[in-house]
């Protein structure tokens, strides 16, 4: 049995050392910097209040001397304009899926992203969408996701004022 939580301000520290660990799983690189403590700061910020903007589902560690958090799966919720597919309006981006290597094969990605995917349909979510490495595809698409039908995706690195 899997016991899932939904992530607490105070998690923000933890998620973002998965986060960490999640990049260097997909460019085999471990980029520690100032975007760490930024991230925290937003992450602890997003998760509070009554209505947090951030959905985030975690599985505590149970290994001694292991860290607090073993897994999780952390997305947003965008609104757009209703459209004839998306009536709602509200869009589901899965943004941060990971678990420590200690604790990877026991379904922790799985049952989080579930979570994160629950959580979703409650906010009234029409759509979820989310970039996947190769070896998390499987995953997702046996949780129903794929490709949808956007042809072309492009994306803009927006330049920061000079002002």
């Amino acid at each position: 049995m899997i016991t899932i939580r939904t992530a607490v301000p105070q998690d923000a520290a933890e998620l973002v050392r998965l986060r960490r660990l999640m990049f260097h799983a997909m460019n085999g690189r471990d980029e520690p910097g100032s975007w760490e403590r930024d991230a925290e700061t937003a992450a602890g910020r997003m998760l509070a209040g009554p209505d947090p903007r951030l959905g985030a589902f975690v599985v505590a560690g149970d290994e001694p001397g292991a860290p607090h958090l073993a897994a999780c799966a952390v997305g947003t919720v965008e609104e757009r304009l209703p459209a004839p597919g998306h009536p709602s309006g509200r869009f589901g981006f899965v943004f941060n899926v990971c678990t420590d290597p200690r604790y990877r094969g026991r379904g922790y990605a799985r049952a989080t992203t579930e979570a994160l995917l629950d959580w979703f349909a409650g906010q009234g979510v029409s759509r979820v969408d989310l970039h996947a490495t190769d070896g998390a595809e499987p995953l997702y698409r046996s949780l129903g996701f794929a490709e949808h039908s956007t042809p072309l995706s492009l994306d803009l690195r927006c330049r920061t004022s000079t002002r």
